[in-house]
């Protein structure tokens, strides 16, 4: 009868061992992580309808990523023209345990008009998943409230074009020290208020900002900074405004090999940051309309032999 009653209480006791294994098994299982979640450039949370989109977002698995998956999914509360969803699933970071995930993409011309769930998914090797919810809104490309497009993106060197109407003028010029760089950038379609910066990067640097909420200023060279306020109806706005006369503004220049940018308030110190090297150089153009959360960038790649 002992021997009895002392098999069965090992018999209960290795199963509540077994049972305590399985919840400690089932407990640190690690859900993923996600960081740094962009939509749409600028992350102003906007798309346009057949217009590139962006999309980033900083992942950490809980093991090793399966897949990484984003949707676009029609709110129950809201009304659209039609039926519309769209889904991406992304499989290369498969195995990494951290990931940036920084994509562009095109609003399919299908869309729909309006207000919907972008929805996140990180799927993990060990059977977990992490999803987040975040807003976009879908527009027709007429019905942004600003659309920012480039009717003037000229560079000089000297006085003289260097870049224009998407041609250089001289294949085999480059940026020497002591040259006067000086560029003219309008864009169209512009009304309320909003900011532009113009840019020189090294391209070693590796920094590549898609907004001007995304500049290091550690990293850049600024040319010219210039704003908007209270443009009523929608035109055109200048680093060098004409006013139907004359220049309202005289043309900045920055020579190469300078002490200083043209950052304002807080110049950069050049020579500090051995700013000025041979290579190639970005100049990049970004505008942030500030009343409308709305972004536009340019750029073109400019040699420099120092």
């Amino acid at each position: 009868m002992k021997t009895t009653k002392l098999i069965l209480a090992s018999f209960f006791a290795a199963l509540a061992f077994t049972g305590c294994d399985s919840d400690d098994s089932e407990q640190e299982k690690v859900i993923p992580k996600i960081d740094k979640i962009e939509l749409g450039l600028g992350n102003n949370e906007t798309g346009t309808i057949g217009q590139d989109f962006h999309f980033n977002a900083e992942v950490t698995a809980g093991d090793k990523i399966e897949n990484v998956q984003v949707k676009i999914v029609q709110r129950t509360t809201e009304t659209y023209s039609k039926p519309w969803s769209h889904e991406i699933t992304w499989t290369q970071y498969a195995d990494a345990k951290n990931a940036t995930v920084h994509k562009h993409f095109d609003i399919p011309e299908d869309a729909a008009e309006g207000k919907y769930d972008f929805i996140i998914n990180v799927n993990d090797q060990n059977g977990t998943k992490l999803e987040v919810k975040k807003n976009l809104t879908i527009y027709k490309l007429e019905n942004i409230p600003v659309n920012p497009v480039a009717s003037v993106f000229t560079v000089f060197i000297n006085d003289a074009f260097m870049y224009r109407k998407g041609k250089f003028s001289d294949a085999n010029a480059k940026y020497k020290n002591n040259d006067v760089f000086s560029s003219q950038v309008s864009l169209q379609g512009i009304k309320g208020d909003g900011i532009m910066y113009l840019l020189l990067i090294n391209k070693n640097v590796k920094h590549s900002p898609e907004s001007v909420d995304q500049i290091d200023f550690k990293k850049v060279i600024v040319y010219d900074v210039f704003e908007h306020k209270n443009i009523e109806n929608a035109g055109e706005f200048s680093n060098i405004p004409w006013d139907g006369t004359q220049f309202t503004r005289d043309t900045p220049t920055l020579k190469i090999g300078a002490a200083k940018d043209n950052n304002s308030p807080i110049q950069q110190d050049l020579a500090a940051n051995k700013s000025w090297v041979s290579g190639d150089y970005t100049f990049l153009v970004l505008y942030k309309n500030t009343t409308y959360n709305i972004n536009f960038s340019q750029s073109v790649d400019l040699p420099f032999a120092l």
